[in-house]
């Protein structure tokens, strides 16, 4: 498990910390690693850019974002390869799934949206594990669909670089990045690697003070 640095309230789990969309006992262990309730609001992920307000642990229906306000309610995204992305504001935080599409669609931006909808302001943010640029081969269309950052993978391929593309949609915030990639670092699930139905979460929460 990663906790993020200067950031209380956010970690990336591990495969070492299991699949914890499904399983519940391995969920209870993080949880009471982190010292977080066992109830976390989730999401039904799909590639979009909805973002839901969560107010009680449970599932939040279809979206790609959550937000909450509600002191020690933890809320959650899963990926193998996406990019997490928290986003932290003084009476709120934020968690989003950015995948390509996500970052074509302008989630991360419509969290912020959201964030300041509900009278806050974004103060600092995080970009966890994700596939990075040197494994990420894709097609002209995705580059054309992010809007650019074009770069090259390890093999010389066209690869696009979804940090860079998040990072200039928060310009003006405070922004910590792991730079662990997903799919030639074998403590993460990643779905280009293997195919894997398994998923690993970032999980954000508002601590008591």
């Amino acid at each position: 498990m990663i906790l993020a640095r200067g950031f209380p309230g956010i970690a990336f789990t591990e495969v070492n910390d299991g699949d914890l969309r499904h399983d519940m006992v391995a969920r209870r262990t993080v949880s009471d690693t982190l010292g977080i309730p066992h109830g976390w609001a989730v999401a039904n992920q799909v590639h979009g850019s909805h973002i839901a307000i969560a107010r009680s642990a449970g599932n939040v229906g279809e979206a790609d974002g959550i937000v909450t306000s509600v002191t020690m309610l933890p809320i959650a995204v899963s990926v193998a390869d996406c990019v997490p992305v928290v986003l932290l504001g003084t009476c709120s935080v934020a968690v989003v799934h950015a995948g390509w599409r996500g970052v074509a669609s302008g989630v991360v931006g419509c969290a912020l949206r959201a964030m300041d909808d509900s009278g806050d302001r974004v103060q600092g943010a995080v970009i966890g594990p994700h596939i990075g640029p040197c494994c990420f081969e894709v097609g002209s269309e995705v580059v054309d669909a992010v809007g650019g950052y074009a770069t090259r993978t390890s093999n010389g391929t066209l690869s696009v670089d979804l940090a860079s593309a998040i990072r200039d949609q928060l310009v003006g915030v405070e922004i910590e990045s792991e730079v662990e990639c997903t799919m030639h670092d074998d403590r993460f699930y990643s779905h280009r690697r293997n195919a894997t139905k398994e998923r690993q979460m970032a999980v954000a929460w508002i601590s008591q003070d």
